[in-house]
């Protein structure tokens, strides 16, 4: 299933959603590629996507989840990539 959370990340001048799959990587780039949503989001394991394109992206199938609930189904599939943590 496809998920997505509000926009509410604040990067160039636009807020932005996460779209995330939890079932696979190859589920997401498909849904992805299918609606427009260009290879250069993909961010390890979602990709962003501008607040322009939120109701596309649920008139389309992805389910509205919460930030958290995102990260959360992410993790219960063993999809979580968590970005490194800098080096002290």
């Amino acid at each position: 299933m496809m998920l997505i959370d509000p926009p509410a990340v604040p990067r160039w001048d636009r807020l932005w959603s996460h779209l995330a799959s939890d079932t696979s990587y190859d589920e997401a780039h498909a849904f992805a590629a299918a609606h427009g949503i260009p290879s250069r989001g993909w961010d390890r394991d979602h990709y962003d996507v501008p607040a322009e394109a939120y109701d596309a992206m649920v008139a389309a199938g992805a389910v509205p989840v919460s930030s958290r609930e995102l990260v959360v189904a992410l993790r219960a599939a063993g999809l979580r990539r968590p970005k490194p943590m800098p080096r002290a």
